[in-house]
């Protein structure tokens, strides 16, 4: 078997080849284009043996998988913060990072990625694109209400983009170009409301028939939008062997620096899709005032005080209900606490 190690820039890939017995056959760049990467296996076929290539996971390195395994090779994607563990660099060109892959395949030590499959892709764009639309909206609604704030006018309402909070802003003296602005970014907001909703109904549709999405709903603080992302972005439950390892992916748990009778305990690791983070703290913020979730959510929130109290006991509430999808999808069962206050968060074998 040929190992190649394939660092991937914006504009080409560096290249290196090595056989079997570790010894380095060839190290050249190739166009980072479907004809450059199509030369590079017209290019290797010549030796006439299986191929093994790696790309570290970044921007792309998809693009190089799919490519490179529709013309038979056999492709890991290596998760790009364990390679530096494993092979921490003096010094660091694209050349040495091509080999150092190649050498990680050659010795079998590729911390490889899990790849989701074309339709789970496409479920995760849809409602990324939703995520990133409905940020985009509180930005322009977030300035809106600062211009009325730098004027001095006050709103009345709870929801100024309402009926009555459009005639409210309608009629309000605000020079230009901030009246133009503010106008602006209503039609702004209006348009993305649309495309909003557009995706919303899509998700509808497509998230009917999904295995995970009747069990999610079941979970009090998550509805069809909040349950379709976390579907999404999980995939496929059976990777996870424990719910600590789901509950690690998602990158709510704390980080920790250990060494002899030291234990600190920093913020959250923020390791993971972002996307299933923002799912999980939506459905915690709306199961807070749940009765099940109500009097655990205050009594960490009291304990904790009012700087940092709502945000962690928020996080903590995240990460119970993580532990809850777990044990939900691999059994295969909807969300059953237990009766008893202390085993809220368990479910019924």
């Amino acid at each position: 078997m040929l190992h190649v190690g394939l660092d991937l820039s914006r504009k080409r890939v560096d290249v290196c080849l090595i056989s079997d017995q570790g010894e380095l056959i060839a190290h050249f760049p190739v166009p980072a284009d479907r004809d450059g990467l199509y030369g590079l296996t017209r290019r290797v076929a010549v030796y006439e043996e299986p191929v093994r290539g790696v790309v570290e996971s970044m921007n792309g390195a998809r693009f190089v998988h799919d490519e490179l395994v529709g013309h038979g090779w056999e492709v890991l994607i290596a998760d790009a913060q364990k390679v530096k563990g494993l092979a921490p660099l003096a010094c660091k060109t694209d050349k040495v990072d091509a080999r150092v892959l190649a050498e990680l395949s050659f010795r079998d030590l590729v911390p490889a990625i899990w790849l989701p499959t074309p339709e789970l892709r496409r479920e995760r764009e849809i409602s990324r694109w939703r995520l990133h639309l409905v940020k985009h909206r509180s930005i322009l609604k977030n300035r809106v209400h600062s211009t009325l704030i730098a004027f001095g006018h006050q709103v009345p309402m709870a929801d100024l983009f309402g009926l009555a909070g459009r005639q409210l802003l309608h009629g309000l003296d605000i020079p230009e170009p901030w009246r133009g602005h503010a106008d602006a970014s209503v039609g702004l907001i209006d348009d993305l409301d649309r495309r909003i909703g557009q995706i919303e109904k899509e998700l509808r549709r497509s998230g009917a028939d999904h295995r995970y999405l009747p069990l999610l709903l079941t979970v009090p603080g998550i509805g069809w939008i909040t349950g379709f992302t976390i579907a999404s972005e999980i995939g496929d439950i059976n990777r996870f062997s424990s719910p600590v390892k789901l509950t690690g992916y998602t990158g709510l748990c704390p980080r920790v620096k250990q060494s002899g009778e030291m234990d600190q305990r920093g913020p959250v690791s923020k390791h993971g899709p972002r996307y299933l983070r923002w799912g999980l703290m939506e459905a915690a913020i709306a199961a807070s005032s749940h009765p099940l979730y109500k009097e655990r959510y205050q009594r960490t929130k009291r304990r904790l005080g009012r700087q940092r109290g709502a945000k962690v006991a928020q996080i903590e509430l995240a990460r119970k209900l993580t532990e809850a999808i777990w044990y939900m999808l691999t059994r295969n069962q909807p969300f059953k606490p237990f009766a008893p206050a202390g085993a809220l968060f368990r479910l019924t074998a």
